[in-house]
């Protein structure tokens, strides 16, 4: 039986014939596939590598997401367990080709286009977690100083979560802090996974702990939003933990993690909000997100109004510092109405 990288191999001889299947929708640039996400959308984010010492690799410039074919199998699928992945690539390695990859111009595809969106696969795997309340997870946010985690119902603990690693193509799985993406209606369209190591000491060693699936362009990992109803103000920020700090300290708070500063320039504030705070990291990629997301809500007619950490970011500041000194901090720079509704006395 094929191994993990064996199967990515066999797919990336013919990377054309797998993108013309799984990703119908786009179509061949010079050497790359162009299409635009993982869910099969007409656009032109994510490029495939056609040929080449790269042949069989891609990237999404708009989410940050990369990885072979067989990882643009399983998030084409919306499937959560290697096995699945392994069996649908040799499904689809069992059927000849009609003609070479090479010759093709357009036309039809050889098989029907995929149908499960990137988004189903997030869903099923946020169906697969349990309460954070006392698991691993819930202890590593209580060792960030994060003591209020397991109030918060887009969070849950998944104790075996499949991983890949990239370079080797190497599974394994490791217990995961898993974070629900919503869209403004509620919706689950992606999930953000932080592998944990099993013996308790912080994240899991690999390569890349974080990782985010699914639609994140304009939605957020949201906590203490209102089913269905206003609201006027909130904080939206880069970093899970970073949101978590500021929600430690500011529990009332509606607040949004867009996950990465490009996801946070793209967020999309809810309707009928008056002021946005805007939790930045002390870095230029935080800038970025920063200035990104004040122009949308500018043009919006939202106030955007700056959270600025002393330190790095959010949760250092609450972790060094502490949480008295971190609420100090906040109470400089919210607007006096919203430091008497939102902050201890």
């Amino acid at each position: 039986m094929l191994s993990a990288s064996e199967l990515a191999d066999r797919l990336a001889r013919d990377a054309e014939a797998v993108c013309r299947h799984y990703l119908s929708a786009g179509r061949r640039a010079g050497n790359y596939w162009i299409v635009g996400d993982v869910a099969n959308s007409k656009g032109r984010s994510l490029y495939v590598y056609l040929f080449g010492p790269r042949a069989g690799r891609w990237t999404d410039a708009a989410t940050g997401q990369y990885g072979d074919l067989l990882d643009l199998v399983r998030e084409t699928c919306g499937l959560v367990d290697f096995r699945d992945v392994a069996d649908e690539a040799r499904h689809f390695l069992s059927h000849p080709q009609s003609e070479p990859a090479s010759s093709r111009r357009g036309g039809a595809p050889d098989y029907p286009p995929v149908e499960k969106p990137a988004a189903e696969r997030a869903r099923r795997l946020f169906a697969m977690t349990q309460p954070l309340a006392g698991t691993l997870a819930d202890t590593y946010l209580r060792e960030r100083g994060i003591l209020q985690a397991s109030t918060h119902a887009a969070l849950g603990f998944h104790p075996s979560c499949y991983y890949r690693d990239l370079g080797s193509s190497r599974t394994t799985s490791y217990p995961a802090l898993i974070a629900a993406v919503t869209d403004p209606y509620g919706q689950i369209t992606g999930v953000h996974r932080t592998w944990l190591d099993p013996g308790g000491e912080g994240k899991a060693k690999v390569e890349d702990p974080r990782r985010a699936l699914g639609g994140l362009l304009g939605n957020a990992v949201r906590l203490r939003f209102p089913i269905n109803g206003p609201v006027p103000l909130m904080v939206a920020g880069e970093g899970l933990e970073t949101i978590l700090s500021l929600s430690h300290v500011m529990p009332g708070l509606p607040m949004a993690a867009a996950l990465t500063a490009n996801h946070l320039a793209a967020f999309s504030p809810p309707a009928r909000c008056l002021r946005l705070y805007i939790a930045g990291d002390a870095d230029a990629a935080g800038r970025h997100g920063i200035e990104g997301l004040s122009r949308r809500a500018q043009a919006l007619g939202i106030l955007p109004l700056v959270l600025a950490p002393e330190l790095g970011d959010f949760n250092e500041d609450l972790r060094w510092l502490g949480p008295d000194r971190l609420t100090a901090n906040l109470r400089a720079q919210l607007v006096p109405e919203d430091a008497m509704a939102y902050l201890p006395v």
